[in-house]
C-alpha cells in the first residue's frame, strides 16, 4: 500500500507524523508524496482555533475530491475533540483519537484489513524524511500539558504531560543523524515541562543529547517564557545549539494574561529575554500574540504595542 502522510498546525504533528511513517514502513508499506498514488491518507489534524478546524474539514474534503477512491485516516486534536462530527458528517474512513496516535499503522493495518508486506519492509531505523522532502527532523519529546491558559483547548485534547525516555529520544535522533538529517527540532506540547512525571527535565534531556549524539544542530520549539531558567540558557554555549527561542507572551498587558491564566505578566517576561539575550549572543527571539482576546480594551491592545 502507498500512504500518503498531511499534517495540520504544529510541529508537533510533523513530528508525530515521522514516526507513522516508520511504522508504515515497517509493515512493507510505502511513502508517498502524491495523491493519486496514495492507497491512504493519514490527515494528523488541529483544533487549535476554529481556522485550524475548518482547514482541516476543507483538506478532508479535497481529498476525497482529488482521489474518490483513497481511504481517508484522521486523527489529532480535531479527531479527539469532535471524532462523530468527522466520521458521520465528513465521512472519514477511520478516525483514531491522540491516545491511540502511537498506534496509528497497527490500527489502520487491522480496521482497514491491509496486510503486511514483510519482503519490502524498511530497515528498522531508516528514515523517510528525504522521501517526503524534508532535511530537518521534529523530535517528539513529550506530550501533554499541566496548565489550563484560557484560551486553549489543546489541554483538553493531549491530556497530561508525558515524557519519552532519554534512551529514546536519543536513539531516534542518532537514527536520524545516521541517515542524512543534521538538525533536529525538539517538539512537544510543553517542551518545558518534559521530565515532570519522571524526575527529570529538559536541561537534563539537552545535556544527554549533547553527550550522547553527534547531530549538528539542535533547535528547540516554542518554550514557555516561565520554562526559561539560568540551567537552560547555559546549555546554548555549545554551538551546537541553534541560538533560536520562540516564546509566546500572548499579550503585553497585565490584566490580559492574568485574564488569560498565564503564568507570567509583561514585566517577567522582559526580564527573562534579557537574560537570555545576556547568555545568548545573536540571539533571535520569536513569539506569539493573541489580538482581540475577549475583553480586551482598546488600552490594553496598546499595551501589547
Amino acid at each position: 500500500m502507498k500512504i500518503l502522510l498531511k499534517s495540520i498546525g504544529c510541529r508537533l504533528n510533523e513530528a508525530e507524523l515521522q514516526s507513522t511513517a516508520c511504522d508504515f514502513n515497517k509493515l512493507g508499506h510505502s511513502i508517498t508524496n502524491s495523491i493519486d498514488d496514495a492507497n491512504i491518507v493519514i490527515i494528523n489534524s488541529c483544533a487549535v482555533t476554529a481556522e485550524a478546524e475548518r482547514k482541516s474539514r476543507k483538506l478532508i474534503r479535497k481529498i476525497y475530491r482529488d482521489n474518490p477512491l483513497i481511504k481517508v485516516v484522521v486523527t489529532g486534536c480535531y479527531a479527539t475533540l469532535k471524532p462523530e462530527e468527522i466520521a458521520e458528517k465528513i465521512g472519514a474512513d477511520l478516525v483514531i483519537d491522540n491516545k491511540n496516535k502511537d498506534k496509528i499503522a497497527a490500527i489502520v493495518s487491522e480496521k482497514l484489513d491491509i496486510a503486511a508486506v514483510s519482503a519490502h519492509a524498511a530497515e528498522a531505523n531508516e528514515s523517510t524524511l528525504f522521501k517526503r522532502g524534508m532535511d530537518r527532523a521534529f523530535v517528539k519529546i513529550q506530550d501533554g500539558c499541566r496548565y489550563s491558559c484560557a484560551y486553549c483547548i489543546v489541554t483538553v485534547a493531549r491530556g497530561e504531560e508525558r515524557s519519552r525516555t532519554t534512551t529514546e529520544i536519543i536513539n531516534e535522533i542518532n537514527n536520524l543523524h545516521n541517515n542524512g538529517i543534521n538538525e533536529v527540532v525538539l517538539t512537544g506540547v510543553h517542551i518545558g515541562g518534559y521530565g515532570s512525571d519522571t524526575n527529570s527535565n529538559l536541561p537534563i534531556l539537552i545535556t544527554e543529547i549533547l553527550k550522547n549524539s553527534n547531530i549538528p544542530r539542535i533547535r528547540l520549539s516554542s518554550l514557555e517564557p516561565w520554562d526559561l531558567t539560568p540551567e537552560l540558557l547555559n546549555l546554548f554555549k555549545d554551538k551546537r545549539m541553534m541560538p533560536h527561542l520562540h516564546l509566546p507572551i500572548q499579550s503585553g498587558s497585565d490584566t490580559v494574561l492574568k485574564r488569560m491564566r498565564r503564568r507570567t505578566d509583561s514585566t517577567t517576561f522582559i526580564k527573562s529575554l534579557a537574560m537570555a539575550r545576556n547568555e545568548i549572543p545573536d540571539l533571535e527571539v520569536s513569539t506569539d500574540i493573541i489580538a482581540g482576546f475577549p475583553g480586551e480594551t482598546d488600552t490594553e491592545w496598546q499595551q501589547t504595542l
